[in-house]
């Protein structure tokens, strides 16, 4: 896959097929977009190319800015953009000037008249230019005038639910894993490097691998998640705790932890990084009378995800 962060370097795409948006989470319905390209590229012997942003439009606009949160950060979007097939991206760097760039003539001056496209496909509620006043609508009246086709892909429904970033993004901020991942077509998954903790948890039996998000990307409800964790080439079954450990009443930080704690796993892994895909949720985060009531519910925990975690094929 190509990453064009230049628009003058993304000329000369064959036959380009093109689709344009921030694709935050790249979900079930994203993909859907992504394979009507591939299918269409494959047919007329050309190129699929997706147009992204960054920053993310929202950042720079302040738009709801303090419960801003993302499901991807850029190098995870890129990274499944290469995953599902897509042959280039292009990169537009988003700034307030480039915001007020009417519909129109973001479509000439940035789509028509350096990648040329041969197919413009499209999402069933997509949006852009100044004001986000760009739509299918407009596509399909400068098909004629600029030489190309434009595809519009309906919703996707998984249980009826039409399928958006945001519907993810709420499913997940109150913990229901299992909704986001039917959703998104994968297991959501966060990845950061290991930084040192109080060493409570090696005490008690269980110890804990703990992790630091930006607060853009801590999606998930506090709470105790059956999860497993990709390190060093190999999958391993493991526990979160998402939250402020209240038993011990560790108030330092506003901003949560999660604890990981990986089955069969012995090794140091501060300063290492990991990704921690998470399966389902347990429970809430809880506060007990005494580390030894702790300590049994976590064993409780460790049975009940071992049980959740028994048809997982690593």
């Amino acid at each position: 896959m190509k990453v064009f962060r230049n628009i003058i370097e993304a000329r000369n795409i064959p036959k380009a097929v093109v689709t344009i948006g921030t694709f935050d989470g790249v979900h079930l319905g994203h993909q859907a977009i992504f394979n009507k390209m591939k299918s269409i590229a494959k047919n007329i012997g050309g190129q699929t190319v997706v147009v992204t942003f960054e920053p993310h439009p929202r950042q720079v606009l302040n738009i709801d800015s303090s419960h801003l949160r993302f499901l991807t950060t850029p190098e995870e979007k890129l990274a499944k953009f290469e995953a599902f097939g897509i042959d280039n991206v292009l990169i537009i760097n988003f700034t307030k000037e480039f915001s007020r760039t009417p519909s129109e003539v973001f479509i000439k001056d940035y789509i028509i008249d350096h990648i040329k496209p041969a197919y413009i496909v499209v999402g069933y509620d997509h949006h852009f230019g100044k004001n986000r006043m760009g739509d299918f609508g407009l596509l399909s009246d400068l098909k004629k005038k600029y030489n190309f086709q434009v595809e519009r892909i309906a919703a996707q429904d998984v249980e009826n639910i039409a399928i958006s970033s945001t519907k993810i993004r709420n499913a997940l901020a109150v913990g229901n894993v299992k909704s986001a991942n039917r959703l998104l077509g994968y297991t959501y998954s966060v990845a950061a490097e290991v930084v040192a903790g109080n060493k409570i948890g090696r005490t008690l039996g269980f110890p804990t691998a703990n992790l630091e998000l930006p607060r853009e990307y801590m999606l998930l409800n506090g709470g105790v998640y059956v999860c497993t964790v990709d390190y060093d080439g190999k999958t391993y079954k493991a526990m979160a705790n998402i939250g402020h450990r209240p038993t011990i009443g560790d108030r330092s930080k506003d901003q949560p932890i999660i604890e990981v704690n990986l089955f069969d796993f012995d090794d140091d892994l501060y300063g290492k990084r990991i990704r921690v895909r998470f399966i389902d949720r347990i429970r809430d985060e809880e506060k007990f009378d005494s580390l030894e009531e702790l300590k049994a519910q976590l064993e409780q925990d460790r049975d009940n995800a071992y049980k959740l975690l028994e048809n997982i094929n690593l």
